[in-house]
């Protein structure tokens, strides 16, 4: 339980609630193990509880008809999957799978629900989460409607630094071809603008490892979406 506890309040919901109420969180919850390239949810299915990540990464993504492949969101330790439905009373509207070897929380729906009833700090935290997420799907739809590959590629090395502390120094731990996928383009194509950003003295790349050289050229480039 100990450890259970170490991870709820770590986590981006859970965080800064008292450890009465994370030993009653810990309670209700189901450990679960996914293999890599595991499906966790397929989108349609009954949105039946939600995941929060305990280790691994999870990627959410929607097929089309075509059987085009977008990745909406990558999901690391501490974060929560699936959560939506959950509170809307629908069904998972996508589909989640581990891109690594992940441990995970499972929190059945009716037995969260019933206890969060009458929890305004943890029904904050919640509320804070989903209007995170609604924030991430409207700055994706924007950047991959509206602005060339420059800018979005700008606006998703200041979101990592952004996500990951504030600083000038992220690590990319996904694969450029997620990456690629998120943006709306091919490896190719983000290895290249990638390069030519590198040129401007924009940025510093050491393999996953980027530094922001220029912030404010950075958010120029997200600005206007053309080098």
């Amino acid at each position: 339980m100990d450890d259970i506890l170490n991870v709820l309040s770590r986590s981006q919901l859970f965080g800064g609630l008292s450890d009465e109420h994370l030993k009653e969180i810990g309670n209700v919850s189901i450990e679960k193990r996914a293999d890599k390239g595991e499906i966790i949810f397929f989108d349609g299915e009954e949105g039946n509880g939600f995941y929060l990540v305990v280790e691994g990464v999870v990627r959410v993504y929607k097929m089309s008809l075509e059987g085009k492949e977008q990745i909406l969101h990558i999901v690391k330790a501490g974060e929560t999957v699936g959560a939506v439905p959950v509170f809307s009373g629908k069904s998972f509207p996508a589909n989640a799978q581990a891109i690594t070897e992940s441990l995970l929380l499972f929190f059945p729906k009716e037995k969260f629900i019933s206890l969060i009833t009458g929890n305004p700090s943890l029904t904050m935290n919640i509320l804070a989460i989903l209007s995170m997420r609604l924030r991430e799907f409207t700055v994706q739809i924007e950047n991959l409607s509206l602005k060339e590959l420059p800018g979005r590629l700008a606006a998703y090395l200041l979101y990592q630094s952004q996500v990951q502390g504030g600083g000038d120094h992220i690590t990319l731990d996904i694969s450029k071809s997620q990456i690629s996928n998120i943006l709306g383009t091919r490896p190719e194509s983000l290895s290249r603008v990638l390069g030519a950003i590198r040129e401007r003295r924009l940025i510093e790349v050491d393999g996953p490892n980027i530094r922001l050289l220029d912030r404010n050229g950075l958010e120029d480039l997200e600005a206007w979406g053309k080098i």
